[in-house]
């Protein structure tokens, strides 16, 4: 599998910063991800190269939460031009779902994770985990409407 590193270094870092909510411990935590992949190179000529550096950052970034209080959802996250009030509504909405899902809703259409790597990441098959994004869409659309 080809990987372009800087494509996937942006979106392990919005991964990060979404997880820690602070731009300098994402930073580090994106090239402690990178640096340990780096480091190891039994993942590099498999398949499982993004559940790999995904394992790797979501692991980082919990033990580096655990060593913090939560704290609020910066609002200078860089973001395209989008109704306020919609984006207020959908950041109220999805702070309402449990953290794994929101986890999975960002790995999914923000850095755009293949389903394949998802289901491995999560244990899950496909059709198990179509039908819980389906219903994590669902919920969300409902709510916004």
């Amino acid at each position: 599998m080809a990987l372009d590193i800087e494509e996937q270094y942006e979106k392990i870092y919005r991964y990060c910063f979404y997880r820690l909510h602070d731009r300098e411990q994402a930073e580090d935590v994106t090239q402690e991800t990178f640096l340990r992949w780096f480091a190891n190179d039994t993942y590099r000529d498999t398949n499982r190269v993004l559940q790999y550096l995904y394992t790797i950052a979501r692991n980082l970034c919990t033990d580096e939460y655990r060593r913090q209080r939560p704290v609020p959802f910066p609002e200078d996250i860089h973001q395209q031009e989008v109704d306020p009030l919609l984006s207020i509504a959908l950041r109220t909405e999805l702070d309402k779902l449990n953290a794994e899902d929101r986890e999975l809703v960002l790995l999914r259409y923000v850095n755009e994770v293949p389903i394949g790597v998802l289901c491995n990441l999560y244990g899950q098959s496909r059709f198990s985990l179509h039908r819980r994004l389906s219903r994590i869409l669902k919920v969300l659309k409902n709510a916004l409407d």
